[in-house]
């Protein structure tokens, strides 16, 4: 099986520059005992099939990579390769995620590493969406 990969240049990929973004309006979610809730009406980013944002911050655990996949369900994972500790992006049009380091591991949306030199599975967290709002236990 042939792995799709995201067009990066080498500089990105020696530096692990995600193509991901964080949201435009850094007010969309709020994260409080242990629950982030993002107000999908701040984040259009997360409006169009495999749409993404990066979320990181003091209050946070860690960072985090939100996707809304190719059927309509929303998708949460630690942005952070099991091998590199780098940032991962979505791979537009398939189910999965990719390191934005050379090595570009890539997991499915199960988690499961598809190449790459990581070897044990990303860490995901489950999603829930309510109304205009999705959340998630941290």
């Amino acid at each position: 099986m042939t792995t799709k990969t995201l067009k990066r240049n080498i500089f990105q990929r020696i530096f692990g520059i995600p193509a991901t973004k964080p949201p435009a309006d850094a007010d969309c979610c709020n994260y409080t005992d242990g629950k982030l809730v993002i107000d999908l009406n701040k984040v259009p980013e997360l409006s169009e099939p495999y749409g993404a944002v990066h979320l990181k911050g003091d209050n946070l655990p860690g960072r985090l990579l939100v996707i809304l996949d190719g059927t309509g369900n929303f998708r949460a994972f630690e942005n952070k390769c099991e091998h590199a500790d780098r940032k991962l992006d979505p791979v537009p049009g398939t189910e999965t995620i990719q390191c934005s380091s050379m090595g570009q591991t890539t997991y499915n949306y199960d988690r499961n590493v598809l190449s790459g030199s990581a070897e044990n599975p990303v860490k995901n967290f489950n999603v829930s969406k309510e109304n205009v709002t999705l959340i998630m236990e941290l």
